[in-house]
Protein backbone atom coordinates (compact mmCIF):
# COMPACT_ATOMS: atom_id res chain seq x y z
CA UNK A 1 0.00 0.00 0.00
CA UNK A 2 1.45 3.34 -1.05
CA UNK A 3 1.87 6.01 1.58
CA UNK A 4 4.47 8.62 0.76
CA UNK A 5 5.04 12.33 1.10
CA UNK A 6 4.46 14.45 -1.99
CA UNK A 7 7.79 15.41 -3.53
CA UNK A 8 8.72 19.07 -3.41
CA UNK A 9 7.70 19.68 -7.03
CA UNK A 10 4.45 17.74 -6.48
CA UNK A 11 3.67 20.00 -3.54
CA UNK A 12 4.17 23.08 -5.71
CA UNK A 13 1.84 21.67 -8.37
CA UNK A 14 -0.66 20.61 -5.69
CA UNK A 15 -0.59 24.14 -4.18
CA UNK A 16 -3.16 23.31 -1.47
CA UNK A 17 -6.55 21.66 -0.99
CA UNK A 18 -8.44 24.85 -1.95
CA UNK A 19 -6.54 25.73 -5.14
CA UNK A 20 -7.29 23.74 -8.31
CA UNK A 21 -4.41 23.13 -10.72
CA UNK A 22 -5.61 20.59 -13.26
CA UNK A 23 -4.29 19.32 -16.59
CA UNK A 24 -6.80 18.45 -19.31
CA UNK A 25 -5.92 16.12 -22.21
CA UNK A 26 -8.39 15.93 -25.11
CA UNK A 27 -8.86 13.72 -28.18
CA UNK A 28 -11.49 13.88 -30.93
CA UNK A 29 -12.98 10.55 -32.06
CA UNK A 30 -15.31 9.46 -34.84
CA UNK A 31 -17.22 6.20 -34.62
CA UNK A 32 -19.20 4.35 -31.99
CA UNK A 33 -18.03 4.29 -28.38
CA UNK A 34 -20.09 1.78 -26.36
CA UNK A 35 -20.85 3.35 -22.98
CA UNK A 36 -20.48 -0.01 -21.24
CA UNK A 37 -16.86 -0.33 -22.37
CA UNK A 38 -15.83 2.77 -20.42
CA UNK A 39 -16.39 1.16 -17.04
CA UNK A 40 -14.25 -1.87 -17.91
CA UNK A 41 -11.47 0.30 -19.36
CA UNK A 42 -11.31 2.68 -16.41
CA UNK A 43 -11.29 -0.15 -13.87
CA UNK A 44 -8.26 -1.72 -15.56
CA UNK A 45 -6.46 1.62 -15.86
CA UNK A 46 -7.10 2.36 -12.18
CA UNK A 47 -5.82 -1.09 -11.20
CA UNK A 48 -2.58 -0.45 -13.08
CA UNK A 49 -1.64 3.00 -11.73
CA UNK A 50 -1.16 3.39 -7.94
CA UNK A 51 -1.73 7.17 -8.01
CA UNK A 52 -5.23 6.59 -9.42
CA UNK A 53 -6.06 4.62 -6.26
CA UNK A 54 -4.75 7.32 -3.93
CA UNK A 55 -6.01 10.45 -2.24
CA UNK A 56 -4.07 13.35 -0.70
CA UNK A 57 -3.92 13.50 3.09
CA UNK A 58 -3.08 16.97 4.44
CA UNK A 59 -3.84 16.27 8.09
CA UNK A 60 -1.84 13.29 9.30
CA UNK A 61 1.65 14.78 9.00
CA UNK A 62 3.39 18.11 8.58
CA UNK A 63 3.49 17.76 4.80
CA UNK A 64 0.79 16.27 2.52
CA UNK A 65 0.87 12.57 1.67
CA UNK A 66 -0.31 10.32 -1.15
CA UNK A 67 -2.24 7.53 0.56
CA UNK A 68 -3.53 4.52 -1.35
CA UNK A 69 -7.12 3.62 -0.48
CA UNK A 70 -8.56 0.14 -1.04
CA UNK A 71 -12.08 1.63 -0.98
CA UNK A 72 -11.41 4.36 -3.54
CA UNK A 73 -14.32 5.03 -5.92
CA UNK A 74 -14.05 4.21 -9.63
CA UNK A 75 -12.85 6.92 -12.02
CA UNK A 76 -16.03 8.88 -12.85
CA UNK A 77 -17.28 9.76 -16.34
CA UNK A 78 -19.29 12.93 -16.92
CA UNK A 79 -21.26 12.90 -20.18
CA UNK A 80 -22.32 16.12 -21.92
CA UNK A 81 -24.06 16.40 -25.25
CA UNK A 82 -21.97 17.80 -28.10
CA UNK A 83 -23.31 20.81 -30.01
CA UNK A 84 -20.24 22.51 -31.56
CA UNK A 85 -16.59 21.85 -32.37
CA UNK A 86 -15.62 24.22 -29.54
CA UNK A 87 -17.47 22.39 -26.74
CA UNK A 88 -14.30 20.53 -25.74
CA UNK A 89 -12.48 23.79 -25.05
CA UNK A 90 -15.32 25.14 -22.91
CA UNK A 91 -15.47 21.88 -20.95
CA UNK A 92 -11.70 21.99 -20.56
CA UNK A 93 -11.89 25.47 -19.04
CA UNK A 94 -14.68 24.32 -16.72
CA UNK A 95 -12.55 21.42 -15.50
CA UNK A 96 -9.61 23.69 -14.65
CA UNK A 97 -11.44 24.83 -11.54
CA UNK A 98 -13.03 21.60 -10.28
CA UNK A 99 -11.20 20.44 -7.17
CA UNK A 100 -10.16 16.86 -6.44
CA UNK A 101 -11.03 17.07 -2.75
CA UNK A 102 -13.87 14.60 -2.17
CA UNK A 103 -13.24 11.67 0.14
CA UNK A 104 -12.89 8.25 -1.50
CA UNK A 105 -12.76 9.86 -4.97
CA UNK A 106 -9.76 9.25 -7.28
CA UNK A 107 -7.36 11.88 -8.61
CA UNK A 108 -8.73 11.63 -12.16
CA UNK A 109 -11.99 11.91 -14.03
CA UNK A 110 -13.22 11.67 -17.60
CA UNK A 111 -15.48 13.99 -19.58
CA UNK A 112 -17.22 12.57 -22.66
CA UNK A 113 -18.47 15.30 -25.01
CA UNK A 114 -20.79 12.95 -26.84
CA UNK A 115 -22.07 13.58 -30.35
CA UNK A 116 -23.89 11.39 -32.85
CA UNK A 117 -20.88 10.69 -35.06
CA UNK A 118 -18.07 12.60 -33.35
CA UNK A 119 -17.04 12.86 -29.69
CA UNK A 120 -14.28 14.38 -27.61
CA UNK A 121 -12.80 12.56 -24.64
CA UNK A 122 -11.17 14.64 -21.89
CA UNK A 123 -8.86 13.20 -19.24
CA UNK A 124 -8.68 15.52 -16.22
CA UNK A 125 -6.03 15.15 -13.51
CA UNK A 126 -4.38 17.36 -10.91
CA UNK A 127 -0.97 18.49 -12.14
CA UNK A 128 0.67 17.00 -9.04
CA UNK A 129 0.26 13.48 -10.52
CA UNK A 130 0.51 14.27 -14.21
CA UNK A 131 2.95 15.49 -16.82
CA UNK A 132 2.45 15.45 -20.59
CA UNK A 133 3.64 11.86 -20.97
CA UNK A 134 1.10 10.79 -18.33
CA UNK A 135 -1.75 12.23 -20.39
CA UNK A 136 -0.59 10.45 -23.54
CA UNK A 137 -0.26 7.16 -21.64
CA UNK A 138 -3.76 7.30 -20.17
CA UNK A 139 -5.31 8.32 -23.47
CA UNK A 140 -3.60 5.46 -25.32
CA UNK A 141 -4.58 2.91 -22.66
CA UNK A 142 -8.19 4.10 -22.74
CA UNK A 143 -8.44 3.76 -26.52
CA UNK A 144 -6.77 0.34 -26.50
CA UNK A 145 -9.28 -0.92 -23.93
CA UNK A 146 -12.31 0.68 -25.57
CA UNK A 147 -11.33 -1.09 -28.78
CA UNK A 148 -10.40 -4.40 -27.12
CA UNK A 149 -12.02 -4.86 -23.68
CA UNK A 150 -10.16 -8.17 -23.17
CA UNK A 151 -6.79 -6.41 -23.08
CA UNK A 152 -4.90 -6.64 -19.77
CA UNK A 153 -2.64 -3.93 -18.33
CA UNK A 154 0.36 -4.75 -16.16
CA UNK A 155 0.31 -3.02 -12.74
CA UNK A 156 3.50 -1.57 -11.26
CA UNK A 157 4.67 -0.73 -7.77
CA UNK A 158 4.78 2.87 -6.59
CA UNK A 159 8.13 4.22 -5.41
CA UNK A 160 8.47 5.05 -1.72
CA UNK A 161 10.68 8.15 -1.96
CA UNK A 162 13.18 9.82 -4.29
CA UNK A 163 15.85 7.68 -2.59
CA UNK A 164 14.59 4.82 -4.76
CA UNK A 165 16.12 6.63 -7.75
CA UNK A 166 19.54 7.34 -6.25
CA UNK A 167 22.63 5.40 -7.41
CA UNK A 168 24.54 3.37 -4.83
CA UNK A 169 27.49 5.78 -5.00
CA UNK A 170 25.37 8.89 -4.34
CA UNK A 171 27.36 11.01 -1.86
CA UNK A 172 24.55 11.85 0.56
CA UNK A 173 26.87 13.29 3.21
CA UNK A 174 28.39 15.99 1.00
CA UNK A 175 25.10 16.62 -0.75
CA UNK A 176 23.39 17.26 2.60
CA UNK A 177 25.94 19.95 3.38
CA UNK A 178 25.28 21.54 -0.01
CA UNK A 179 21.51 21.29 0.52
CA UNK A 180 21.75 22.99 3.91
CA UNK A 181 23.61 25.90 2.33
CA UNK A 182 21.01 26.19 -0.43
CA UNK A 183 18.21 26.12 2.14
CA UNK A 184 19.96 28.78 4.22
CA UNK A 185 20.43 31.04 1.20
CA UNK A 186 16.83 30.45 0.09
CA UNK A 187 15.47 31.39 3.51
CA UNK A 188 17.60 34.54 3.52
CA UNK A 189 16.36 35.38 0.01
CA UNK A 190 12.71 35.06 1.02
CA UNK A 191 13.26 37.09 4.19
CA UNK A 192 14.68 39.94 2.09
CA UNK A 193 11.78 39.86 -0.35
CA UNK A 194 9.00 42.33 0.21
CA UNK A 195 5.65 40.66 0.48
CA UNK A 196 3.71 41.45 -2.65
CA UNK A 197 -0.06 41.74 -2.82
CA UNK A 198 -0.03 41.21 -6.59
CA UNK A 199 -2.38 38.45 -7.68
CA UNK A 200 -4.10 37.43 -10.88
CA UNK A 201 -7.68 38.58 -10.49
CA UNK A 202 -8.68 38.22 -14.14
CA UNK A 203 -10.14 35.33 -16.11
CA UNK A 204 -7.98 32.45 -17.27
CA UNK A 205 -8.28 31.62 -20.95
CA UNK A 206 -6.93 29.21 -23.57
CA UNK A 207 -6.25 29.91 -27.24
CA UNK A 208 -6.11 27.01 -29.65
CA UNK A 209 -4.61 26.70 -33.14
CA UNK A 210 -4.03 23.65 -35.32
CA UNK A 211 -1.84 23.84 -38.42
CA UNK A 212 -2.71 21.84 -41.52
CA UNK A 213 -0.40 19.01 -42.69
CA UNK A 214 1.12 21.10 -45.50
CA UNK A 215 2.12 23.95 -43.15
CA UNK A 216 3.37 21.50 -40.53
CA UNK A 217 5.49 19.71 -43.12
CA UNK A 218 6.86 23.04 -44.36
CA UNK A 219 8.06 23.94 -40.86
CA UNK A 220 9.59 20.54 -40.07
CA UNK A 221 11.35 20.20 -43.45
CA UNK A 222 12.82 23.70 -43.23
CA UNK A 223 14.02 22.95 -39.71
CA UNK A 224 15.81 19.84 -40.99
CA UNK A 225 17.32 21.75 -43.91
CA UNK A 226 18.69 24.41 -41.55
CA UNK A 227 19.96 21.99 -38.89
CA UNK A 228 17.63 23.20 -36.16
CA UNK A 229 14.97 21.46 -34.09
CA UNK A 230 11.26 22.21 -34.08
CA UNK A 231 11.54 22.95 -30.36
CA UNK A 232 14.26 25.54 -31.04
CA UNK A 233 12.21 27.31 -33.71
CA UNK A 234 9.16 27.33 -31.42
CA UNK A 235 11.16 28.98 -28.64
CA UNK A 236 12.79 31.50 -30.98
CA UNK A 237 9.52 32.40 -32.74
CA UNK A 238 7.53 32.93 -29.55
CA UNK A 239 10.26 34.96 -27.86
CA UNK A 240 10.54 37.16 -30.97
CA UNK A 241 6.76 37.49 -31.08
CA UNK A 242 6.74 38.63 -27.46
CA UNK A 243 9.40 41.22 -28.32
CA UNK A 244 7.42 42.56 -31.28
CA UNK A 245 4.11 42.75 -29.40
CA UNK A 246 5.27 43.60 -25.85
CA UNK A 247 8.31 45.71 -26.75
CA UNK A 248 10.53 46.56 -23.78
CA UNK A 249 8.30 44.55 -21.45
CA UNK A 250 9.38 41.30 -23.16
CA UNK A 251 11.90 39.24 -21.20
CA UNK A 252 13.54 37.29 -24.05
CA UNK A 253 13.44 34.05 -22.06
CA UNK A 254 11.37 30.86 -22.00
CA UNK A 255 11.20 28.11 -19.39
CA UNK A 256 11.16 24.71 -21.06
CA UNK A 257 10.21 21.47 -19.21
CA UNK A 258 12.06 18.26 -20.11
CA UNK A 259 10.66 14.74 -19.67
CA UNK A 260 12.41 13.29 -16.61
CA UNK A 261 12.14 9.79 -18.10
CA UNK A 262 15.07 10.68 -20.38
CA UNK A 263 17.32 10.80 -17.31
CA UNK A 264 15.78 8.26 -14.93
CA UNK A 265 14.90 5.06 -16.82
CA UNK A 266 13.35 3.51 -13.70
CA UNK A 267 10.43 5.87 -14.34
CA UNK A 268 8.89 4.08 -17.30
CA UNK A 269 7.15 5.74 -20.23
CA UNK A 270 3.80 4.36 -19.04
CA UNK A 271 4.21 5.36 -15.37
CA UNK A 272 2.36 8.33 -13.91
CA UNK A 273 4.82 10.99 -12.78
CA UNK A 274 4.66 14.76 -12.36
CA UNK A 275 8.24 16.02 -12.07
CA UNK A 276 9.67 17.67 -15.20
CA UNK A 277 13.04 19.40 -14.75
CA UNK A 278 13.23 22.71 -16.61
CA UNK A 279 15.83 24.65 -18.56
CA UNK A 280 15.93 28.39 -19.22
CA UNK A 281 16.46 29.39 -22.85
CA UNK A 282 17.03 32.97 -23.98
CA UNK A 283 17.68 35.21 -26.97
CA UNK A 284 19.40 38.58 -27.07
CA UNK A 285 16.98 41.46 -26.59
CA UNK A 286 16.15 43.04 -29.92
CA UNK A 287 17.51 40.13 -31.93
CA UNK A 288 15.29 39.37 -34.92
CA UNK A 289 17.35 36.76 -36.79
CA UNK A 290 15.05 33.79 -36.27
CA UNK A 291 17.41 31.15 -37.66
CA UNK A 292 20.44 32.31 -35.68
CA UNK A 293 18.33 32.53 -32.52
CA UNK A 294 17.02 29.00 -33.10
CA UNK A 295 20.54 27.64 -33.66
CA UNK A 296 21.73 29.24 -30.43
CA UNK A 297 18.74 27.87 -28.54
CA UNK A 298 19.36 24.36 -29.88
CA UNK A 299 23.02 24.52 -28.79
CA UNK A 300 22.10 25.84 -25.33
CA UNK A 301 19.39 23.21 -24.87
CA UNK A 302 21.70 20.32 -25.79
CA UNK A 303 24.40 21.59 -23.40
CA UNK A 304 21.97 22.06 -20.52
CA UNK A 305 20.37 18.65 -20.99
CA UNK A 306 23.80 16.97 -21.14
CA UNK A 307 24.80 18.50 -17.81
CA UNK A 308 21.44 18.01 -16.07
CA UNK A 309 21.56 15.87 -12.93
CA UNK A 310 17.92 14.87 -12.63
CA UNK A 311 18.42 12.43 -9.74
CA UNK A 312 20.27 15.06 -7.73
CA UNK A 313 17.58 17.64 -8.55
CA UNK A 314 14.93 15.29 -7.21
CA UNK A 315 16.90 14.60 -4.04
CA UNK A 316 17.84 18.26 -3.53
CA UNK A 317 14.22 19.27 -3.87
CA UNK A 318 13.33 17.03 -0.95
CA UNK A 319 15.58 19.11 1.29
CA UNK A 320 13.58 22.23 0.39
CA UNK A 321 10.24 21.25 1.92
CA UNK A 322 10.46 23.90 4.69
CA UNK A 323 10.27 26.71 2.10
CA UNK A 324 7.72 25.29 -0.37
CA UNK A 325 4.94 27.56 0.93
CA UNK A 326 7.18 30.58 0.31
CA UNK A 327 7.97 29.33 -3.20
CA UNK A 328 4.25 29.05 -3.95
CA UNK A 329 3.59 32.53 -2.53
CA UNK A 330 6.32 33.96 -4.75
CA UNK A 331 4.92 32.24 -7.86
CA UNK A 332 1.49 33.71 -7.08
CA UNK A 333 2.86 37.26 -6.73
CA UNK A 334 5.94 37.55 -8.97
CA UNK A 335 6.05 38.62 -12.63
CA UNK A 336 8.90 36.18 -13.17
CA UNK A 337 11.83 36.65 -15.53
CA UNK A 338 10.40 34.78 -18.53
CA UNK A 339 7.90 35.39 -21.30
CA UNK A 340 6.32 31.94 -21.33
CA UNK A 341 6.65 28.37 -20.10
CA UNK A 342 6.93 26.43 -23.36
CA UNK A 343 6.35 22.68 -23.42
CA UNK A 344 6.80 20.93 -26.75
CA UNK A 345 5.56 17.35 -26.40
CA UNK A 346 6.51 16.48 -29.99
CA UNK A 347 4.81 13.69 -31.92
CA UNK A 348 2.04 11.94 -29.99
CA UNK A 349 2.51 8.18 -30.07
CA UNK A 350 -1.12 7.02 -30.33
CA UNK A 351 -2.56 5.10 -33.30
CA UNK A 352 -5.24 6.90 -35.28
CA UNK A 353 -7.15 3.92 -36.69
CA UNK A 354 -8.82 1.39 -34.38
CA UNK A 355 -11.23 -1.42 -35.27
CA UNK A 356 -14.31 0.36 -33.96
CA UNK A 357 -13.43 4.05 -34.15
CA UNK A 358 -10.93 6.54 -35.50
CA UNK A 359 -8.92 9.21 -33.71
CA UNK A 360 -9.60 12.36 -35.72
CA UNK A 361 -7.10 14.47 -33.83
CA UNK A 362 -5.50 15.12 -30.45
CA UNK A 363 -5.43 18.59 -28.93
CA UNK A 364 -2.53 19.95 -26.94
CA UNK A 365 -3.22 19.81 -23.18
CA UNK A 366 -4.66 22.83 -21.38
CA UNK A 367 -3.90 24.06 -17.87
CA UNK A 368 -4.62 27.20 -15.82
CA UNK A 369 -1.77 28.03 -13.48
CA UNK A 370 -2.64 30.11 -10.40
CA UNK A 371 0.68 31.96 -10.72
CA UNK A 372 0.87 35.66 -11.52
CA UNK A 373 2.89 34.84 -14.65
CA UNK A 374 0.61 32.12 -15.99
CA UNK A 375 1.78 32.33 -19.63
CA UNK A 376 1.94 28.74 -20.88
CA UNK A 377 2.33 27.31 -24.37
CA UNK A 378 1.94 23.60 -25.13
CA UNK A 379 2.71 22.20 -28.59
CA UNK A 380 2.05 18.70 -29.95
CA UNK A 381 2.04 17.02 -33.35
CA UNK A 382 -0.43 14.32 -34.35
CA UNK A 383 -1.36 13.02 -37.82
CA UNK A 384 1.15 15.44 -39.39
CA UNK A 385 -0.59 18.41 -37.77
CA UNK A 386 1.13 20.72 -35.31
CA UNK A 387 -1.20 21.91 -32.56
CA UNK A 388 -0.89 24.73 -30.01
CA UNK A 389 -2.65 25.76 -26.83
CA UNK A 390 -1.65 29.12 -25.35
CA UNK A 391 -2.94 29.83 -21.83
CA UNK A 392 -2.76 32.87 -19.59
CA UNK A 393 -4.80 35.24 -17.43
CA UNK A 394 -6.51 38.44 -18.62
CA UNK A 395 -5.03 40.30 -15.68
CA UNK A 396 -1.43 39.40 -16.63
CA UNK A 397 -1.63 39.13 -20.44
CA UNK A 398 -4.80 40.49 -22.07
CA UNK A 399 -6.34 37.96 -24.43
CA UNK A 400 -6.09 40.32 -27.41
CA UNK A 401 -2.33 40.61 -26.89
CA UNK A 402 -2.00 36.85 -26.55
CA UNK A 403 -3.81 36.35 -29.88
CA UNK A 404 -1.37 38.76 -31.56
CA UNK A 405 1.63 36.96 -30.02
CA UNK A 406 0.36 33.52 -31.08
CA UNK A 407 -0.41 34.67 -34.63
CA UNK A 408 2.92 36.50 -34.99
CA UNK A 409 4.90 33.46 -33.79
CA UNK A 410 3.17 31.17 -36.28
CA UNK A 411 3.69 33.74 -39.04
CA UNK A 412 7.42 33.85 -38.22
CA UNK A 413 7.70 30.06 -38.38
CA UNK A 414 5.90 29.82 -41.69
CA UNK A 415 7.42 32.81 -43.53
CA UNK A 416 10.90 33.42 -42.07
CA UNK A 417 12.48 29.99 -42.50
Amino acid sequence: MMKRRLMMVERIMYVDSKTPLNCVFTAKISGELPEGHFKNALVKIQQKHPLLRASIDEKSERYPLFVEDREIAPIPVRIVERHTDEDWLRESETEWFSLFNEEKKPLARLVWVRGKDVSEILWVMPHCISDGTTGVTLMRELFDLLDDPSLELKPYYAFNSVNDFLPTDFDTKNKKYKAKLYLLFARAFFLLQRKSKNRNTGKNYALHRKLDPVTTSLITEKCKANGISVHAILCAAFMQAFQEIKGKKAKGKVISPVDVRHFIPEIKQDHLFAFAPTVDLAIKKGSSDLLNNARQIKTDLVQKIETMEARELLWMGEQMHPIVDRMIAMLKSSNGGHDVTLSNMGKINIPDDYKNFKIETIFSPTVAFPWLNSNTLVATTYNQQMDFTFMSNENFLPKEEAIKIKDKAIELMTTSL
